[in-house]
């Protein structure tokens, strides 16, 4: 079986204190076929904390271009050290492309990039998922942030700027995981189909992030169901990411994703190298 890691953080993100050599040693020792480090980069906060002296994000950290060109260049030297087994790859996890459209096509320009995953970690106007106390929230306002976010998620596939859309079910995490609060989002599928289709269309993908089997949540970020509906709306690239924030979690329920995939009718999986996507047969 060709298992795959295709969203990991290091030291060069704000929320992982992961060696990155440990990260690149743990990928080896499990025999992943290709391993992804894809560091956080809000394009919303690419610039010191003073630059936002208008539209001011809601969030605590800044200057994500010192993390990312930092993470960049030092993955691209390790990458002529690790020439065989495990593939290593230099990414990043773009958060809130939609809401900094320029700095976004910056980081795509970079020539070093072989991936990017993009995210959508807080809605327009919203402080992240994370940080949202969800018991204060009606029904009403949970499915209006949610509409929100799908509706962003859209807008993000439309600019053809990631590679896959990472986490797609993302917005759920927090609030099933603290509050037990589960919202039936079926409502959003139109929405969610439309963006199916225009990233089949523009040859780019979605990812199975495995993160939430491990943390609590009890499934993929997305299930089953919608992986199933990627593939009968005509994609075909699918990616597996472990989400990992240490090197123990590297390759984390790989497995698991891989199931998850055959289910949906996929046979192949695909990692990313020089932006060219990259099929390994399941089996």
């Amino acid at each position: 079986m060709n298992l795959i890691d295709c969203h990991t953080h290091t030291q060069f993100s704000m929320d992982s204190e992961a060696d990155i050599i440990s990260c690149i040693e743990r990928a080896r020792e499990i025999g992943l076929t290709a391993h992804a480090i894809t560091d956080h980069c809000e394009c919303n906060a690419w610039f010191p904390e003073e630059h936002y002296t208008e539209n001011k994000p809601d969030i605590d950290y800044f200057n994500y271009q010192k993390d990312y060109y930092a993470s960049v260049e030092t993955i691209t030297k390790l990458k002529e050290k690790y020439t065989d087994g495990t593939k290593l790859l230099c990414g990043v996890e773009l958060g809130q492309i939609t809401q900094a459209v320029d700095i976004a096509e910056k980081v795509a320009a970079d020539e070093r990039l072989d991936f990017i995953i993009g995210s959508i970690h807080m809605v327009r106007n919203e402080t992240d998922f994370y940080f949202i106390d969800y018991e204060k929230m009606t029904e009403s306002e949970i499915l209006n942030l949610l509409e929100r976010y799908f509706l962003e998620v859209h807008e993000l596939s439309k600019l053809n700027i990631a590679d896959v859309i990472g986490h797609l079910t993302y917005c759920l995490r927090y609030m099933k995981q603290r509050n037990n609060i589960c919202p039936d989002i079926s409502r959003f599928d139109d929405i969610i189909a439309e963006t199916f289709r225009t990233l089949a269309y523009n040859g780019k993908g979605i990812e199975i992030n495995t993160s939430g089997i491990r943390q609590g949540f009890g499934n993929t970020f997305p299930d089953l169901k919608y992986v199933k509906l990627f593939r009968e709306l005509g994609g075909e690239i699918l990616s597996i990411g472990s989400d990992a924030h240490t090197a123990e979690d590297i390759g984390k329920n790989a497995a698991d994703a891989v199931e998850t995939a055959k289910a949906a009718g996929f046979d192949r999986l695909c990692y990313f190298k020089n932006r060219k996507p990259q099929f390994v047969d399941i089996d």
